[in-house]
Order: structure tokens, then sequence, then C-alpha cells
């Protein structure tokens, strides 16, 4: 019998499919003609030199730009234009290559921003914080303290997040992303700017999270150590255009993806 999700669908089944994407910014082509699968509960990498169209295509996925052409299937239904927030709502978090926090606001407050999509009870019984309200925000915050166990960012709770150090403001992002409960979550260069240590931690996390967690992701990320390990497929992108898609192993040893990385000579 095939593994199902929490939610009761297969594992490796489509969770989301982009066809035929293009993208242009006036004469400029950021995308063309992208196709390329992301099943449930993998761990699904995009790569490709810098201005390949990688951050275009998940701000495709997450409702930020919207194509020119092509189509966006979520969970076996195609969507039509949507924002971000209706995007966050059909289950689809992300994080961002610079960090996008509240910097003022505590790591405990940052994080229940991200459950904005969960929360149900209109704005009046939210502002005189009773009933229906209380009992909402409580649950909220129970889920808020959890991830934060899980992140094992108890002892900076309370502590504004622009006096944190980079990497863990980049786990209170992250934080903040699984808040939300996603069905995909997409991750926009996680290592950016981290040392070996801060990288390790956070590979640790990922791979938690779709275990633990069940949550599919994709993940842009540079680092090709970090990418061959953690990833079960990988797409790549080259000036906006699909160079190669498969294992790692595939990619890896893909002379076109060879090439465009290291140049013939390599």
């Amino acid at each position: 019998m095939a593994e199902l999700t929490q939610d009761g669908r297969k594992i490796g089944d489509i969770l989301l499919e982009v066809k035929n994407i293009t993208l242009a910014f006036g004469g400029v082509k950021a995308l063309t003609n992208i196709s390329f699968d992301i099943k449930e509960g993998e761990i699904r990498a995009i790569i490709g030199p810098n201005g390949a169209g990688k951050s275009s295509m998940l701000n495709v996925i997450s409702g930020f730009y919207h194509p020119q052409q092509g189509e966006v299937w979520f969970r076996g239904q195609k969507r039509g234009p949507m924002r971000p927030y209706e995007v966050a709502r059909q289950g689809i978090a992300r994080t961002f290559q610079n960090i996008a926090l509240f910097k003022g606001m505590s790591t405990l407050d940052n994080l229940m921003t991200g459950r904005i999509t969960q929360m149900h009870t209109n704005i009046l019984w939210q502002a005189l914080w009773k009933g229906p309200a209380e009992r909402e925000e409580i649950a909220h915050r129970e889920k808020v303290e959890r991830i934060i166990d899980f992140l094992g960012i108890q002892a900076i709770r309370k502590t504004p997040v622009g006096r944190l150090p980079y990497g863990l403001q980049k786990r209170v992002e992250l934080g903040r992303a699984l808040a939300a409960e996603a069905k995909l979550l997409l991750l926009d260069e996680p290592m950016a700017g981290m040392n070996l240590e801060e990288k390790e931690d956070m590979c640790r996390f990922i791979l938690d999270v779709n275990e633990e967690f069940g949550t599919t992701i994709a993940l842009i990320e540079h680092d090709m150590g970090v990418v061959m390990d953690l990833s079960d497929r990988v797409v790549v992108l080259d000036y906006g255009k699909k160079l190669a898609d498969g294992t790692p192993n595939e990619v890896r040893n893909d002379p076109a993806v060879i090439e465009a990385y290291l140049g013939v000579g390599h």
C-alpha cells in the first residue's frame, strides 16, 4: 500500500506542476517555456548560474509574478492568476533570498505572523480578544511554541529579531514559514551567507521538516554539495531555459550542466 501524506494524498503523486511557463519583463525573457513538477514528499532543488531565472520561477509559483504564457497546477487543479496571500491560503509558503522579517518584533511575534492564513475569527473578536478569538490565539501560540522547540530557539523567543545574528534570523524565517502549515515550502537560498556550522544546522532542519512534518520542499541553492546531499530531484535552469532535470547523480554527470557551470575545458 502506498504511503500517504497527512491529508491523505499518496507520496510521489504530483503536488505542483508548471507547464510551459514564459515570463518576460518588457523585451527581456526571464523564463522561456519552462515545465517541471514537484512530487508529494520530496525535496526538489532548482539550480543554475546567477540570472538563470530561479527566483523568478519561485515568484511565479508563489503568486508574486504572473507569467505571460503557461499554467500552474496545484494539487490536481489548474490555478488562475492569484495574489500571494491567496497562494498562501492554498498551502504554499516561502522564505526569501533577502531576509524579510519584522526586525523590531520578537521571534515569537514573527512566528505568529505566519499563522495569519490559519486565523478564522473576524477582526471584531480579535480586537476584543474574547471568546473564539482568545481560544484561537491560544491554539496558534501552542503550535508556534512547538516550532520554537523544534528549531531550538527557546532562548531567543522574546528577542527582537533585528538583534539576532544572521544565521538565527534565517532560522526564524524558516520557523515563520513552518507556522503557515504549508503543503509546499519554497526556500530561496536558505544557506546564503552562512558559515559551515550554520549550513550544517540548516541542512538538518530542512531534512527534519521534510521527514517529521511531511512537508514537500522546493529550494534554490548555490552550494552544490548541499544540493546533491539534500535533494531527491534537481531541475537546472540557464538563461531562463530548462537545461536538465533528473536525480542529483544524473544532473551531476550531464554534459550540458558541466559546461554551464564549469566550461567545456573542465
